[in-house]
């Protein structure tokens, strides 16, 4: 009786950049981040601008996806994007099922004002619900579009003015349509979404300007110190 011979597994499967893994794991709970602090709204000082707290974890998105199609590539870029409902979908499901699950007798007895906090913060309307993936994956595909159609035929060593200029080009546009389609798609017809529309935009525009280039400028220098240090 002979026994089987078992290939040895393949020794050529290249590990993933430290730089990638690292920037994957954040992607994934900004994600989750974004549409839990959305619901403060805080003013951009010393403007008189208001802005949801979600552009925040939102603009890292904007960062980490412009990092690795800078340094990995824009397909992967796109498919992070695509990738990233999982933890959308996986949290939405995981918010409602804790929502319709009782709460203990402790609470209601004694902690009713954090049980209806709790309860107001995550309970969105549908139509926020709806919004906000429509608005993500729309904004999120054009900033990756519009920031690898400016770099052109340059590699990834362009310069880091070009990556800041590109940057803040790709970020500004897609977040000023990321306003229009969340606020139009979940507040239109509720009331005259006119100041609110402007307001969100101008904060995004501004942000994206002032901060973006900066952020990925930084990002990319971490993942090439990250991806260094594991070669």
């Amino acid at each position: 009786m002979t026994e089987t011979a078992h290939a040895p597994a393949s020794t050529n499967a290249q590990p993933l950049p430290l730089g990638l893994f690292t920037f994957l794991v954040l992607y994934g709970g900004m994600t989750v981040l974004a549409g839990v602090v959305a619901f403060k709204q805080v003013q951009l000082w010393p403007s008189q601008l208001a802005v949801e707290a979600g552009i925040f974890p939102f603009l890292l998105l904007v960062v980490i996806t412009s990092t690795i199609a800078q340094l990995y590539g824009k397909a992967l870029a796109n498919r992070l994007v695509w990738i990233g409902f999982l933890p959308l979908a996986l949290s939405a499901a995981l918010i409602f099922l804790v929502l319709s699950l009782p709460p203990s007798p402790e609470m209601t007895d004694f902690r009713s004002e954090d049980l209806a906090a709790f309860e107001r913060v995550l309970g969105q309307t549908p139509r926020i619900l709806m919004a906000g993936p429509a608005a993500y994956i729309t904004s999120l595909l054009l900033n990756v579009w519009i920031f690898s159609k400016l770099a052109g035929d340059q590699s990834s060593g362009s310069s880091t003015t070009s990556l800041m200029v590109r940057g803040a080009i790709a970020s500004a546009l897609s977040q000023a349509i990321d306003s229009v389609i969340f606020v139009t798609l979940a507040f239109y017809g509720e009331f005259d979404i006119t100041n609110l529309l402007i307001g969100q935009v101008l904060a995004k525009v501004t942000l994206s300007i002032v901060l973006v280039p900066f952020l990925i400028t930084g990002g990319v220098a971490v993942a090439r110190w990250l991806d260094s240090r594991a070669s």
